[in-house]
């Protein structure tokens, strides 16, 4: 394979294994990417399968592996999915909830919402927990029938091997596969605690491939750093516990703990996001090819496109500086290896956490409570519910409504944004992946 890799620095010209491994071995990066470096006193090579002597209160991997996988399939809708697909998504455009209640697509296990939009060349969108699957017209040749962002969360739940063999069974349903996916996008994470102050080098301390390198705080307390955000390959380390506060991962937490996270020290997380260009200049877009290959774009990312530096006063070649020790362990982790266990709890739905459910209802019952001057919990919800009854039989009485109607009209809109309820459907669009196959073959 020989790529023809052109930086944001300049050109290059080396094949695929020269580029991927980076440093040649007599350089700082090579001795700490292997673990040989009397520094670092590592007794080998970091992975989870052995016991390594270095200070867990200065770095203690917690978790690494895919965090987001971006897939393209060839092949072809179905006609008669194309055309359900066209009555679920005019019928997700109505303005009756009614009619926005039904558009659904269930496959297996799966219930997804249809959306009353597309983007760009993919008129179709369809969303769970799980998947976010677009997908082209069956007379769109040069475009991939369908391309799908695997969420992050249901990475953490099951095998890239379970994930994407639930994905090929879903879009089966929906038409002719051709090949096997391609990857888009991947990105690839280590999380970790330490007591390193990531605040503490300069920004020239990175030497990077990339002119583009930002720092961020929230509130005035540092969160990260970013490199190369918008180009082929972009880089983040940022703290992880002051983002789960408001990205709803905190799925992540027992995880952690799982690992041997005690809590005194946040969690960071170093993130490579990797897309396609990048992966068609080393030949390794084939998701078969990608999987067989994390090692090897961790350690081009971590000992060729980025590295963090001790700056050497004397030497103006910035390339000599001598890697940070805590960037030696980062190099080092074993992509090969499995990155932490499988989460045990999962839901193909996109449901609210009972902690933001209950927080709204509180706020507005203790308001409610307030203005009635009830002290009394029980007292104050028996009289918002009465309260609560009374205005929306009114509001179904506006609507010409009976109570029921109204309240089963708006419950099912909700169902269909959370995947939780399957609301009324017609009988073939309720088909396994086998039925469908028996069905559409006059079995």
């Amino acid at each position: 394979m020989q790529p023809n890799h052109q930086s944001e620095s300049g050109n290059s010209s080396v094949s695929f294994n020269e580029e991927i491994q980076g440093s040649s071995p007599d350089t700082p990066a090579r001795a700490a990417a292997d673990g040989s470096s009397d520094e670092l006193g590592l007794d080998t090579a970091l992975t989870n399968r052995v016991s390594n002597k270095y200070n867990h209160e200065y770095f203690q991997p917690l978790r690494w592996g895919i965090d987001s996988l971006y897939l393209s399939f060839a092949g072809s809708l179905h006609t008669d999915q194309e055309n359900k697909l066209d009555r679920l998504k005019k019928l997700a455009q109505s303005d009756q909830l009614t009619d926005q209640a039904q558009a659904q697509f269930p496959v297996n296990n799966h219930i997804f919402e249809v959306k009353d939009k597309g983007t760009g060349m993919f008129p179709y969108i369809l969303e769970d927990n799980c998947f976010r699957i677009q997908l082209s017209r069956q007379r769109a040749k040069s475009m991939p029938m369908a391309y799908v962002k695997i969420s992050s969360e249901y990475l953490t739940h099951k095998s890239i091997d379970d994930v994407v063999n639930d994905l090929t069974s879903v879009l089966d349903v929906m038409g002719v596969l051709e090949s096997i996916p391609k990857t888009s996008r991947i990105d690839l994470f280590l999380d970790f605690a330490s007591n390193e102050d990531m605040d503490s080098w300069h920004r020239d301390d990175w030497v990077t491939r990339s002119e583009k390198i930002h720092q961020y705080a929230i509130k005035g307390e540092f969160s990260g750093w970013s490199i190369g955000m918008g180009s082929g390959m972009s880089a983040r380390l940022y703290n992880k516990t002051l983002e789960i506060i408001t990205s709803n991962k905190g799925y992540l937490i027992p995880l952690w703990v799982e690992a041997g996270w005690n809590k005194n020290n946040p969690v960071w997380r170093l993130e490579f996001e990797i897309k396609r260009d990048v992966l068609v200049q080393f030949d390794v877009q084939a998701l078969n090819v990608t999987l067989d290959n994390l090692n090897g774009l961790w350690s081009y990312a971590t000992t060729d496109w980025l590295k963090l530096t001790i700056p050497s006063a004397g030497d103006t070649n910035r390339s000599r500086w001598p890697i940070h020790p805590l960037w030696a362990y980062f190099s080092s982790v074993d992509f090969a290896t499995q990155g932490g266990e499988l989460s045990r709890h999962f839901t193909e739905q996109r449901i609210p956490s009972n902690q933001r459910l209950f927080d709204y209802g509180f706020s507005a019952i203790s308001s409610f409570m307030a203005r009635e001057g009830i002290t009394d919990l029980l007292e104050g919800v028996e009289a918002y519910y009465r309260g609560l009854s009374d205005h929306l039989n009114n509001r179904a009485m506006n609507a010409g409504a009976s109570f029921e109607d109204y309240l089963e009209e708006r419950v099912a809109v909700k169902a269909k944004r959370f995947n939780s309820i399957l609301n009324k459907q017609l009988v073939e669009d309720q088909l396994t992946s086998d039925e469908y196959r028996r069905y559409s073959d006059g079995e």
